[in-house]
């Protein structure tokens, strides 16, 4: 499967690629589950849309909140069956 490849800018960083594996939308707020390689086993982060409608760039946050993130791996896991998040 190929994989959707979407590079973020940090503003003080270099640019970092990485892969959508899955999105989804829950109460109005888009998620995307992304991961640093393309091919095996990668670290997978759950990034959050702070895109207001008038943004002209999309401004994604790490979910790093526990029970957020615990509620929306348990989402991405259903979404995608052969994926466990740990």
């Amino acid at each position: 499967m190929k994989l959707e490849k979407i590079t973020f800018c940090p503003k003080e960083d270099e640019p970092v690629d990485f892969y959508v594996l899955e999105q989804t939308k829950i109460a109005g707020v888009n998620y995307i589950l992304v991961t640093d390689c393309e091919d095996g086993d990668g670290e997978a982060l759950i990034l959050k849309d702070l895109s207001k409608p008038e943004d002209t760039e999309s401004i994604y946050a790490i979910v790093d909140e526990e029970d957020e993130l615990e509620a929306l791996a348990g989402i991405f896991e259903d979404l995608l069956e052969d994926v466990e998040l740990v």
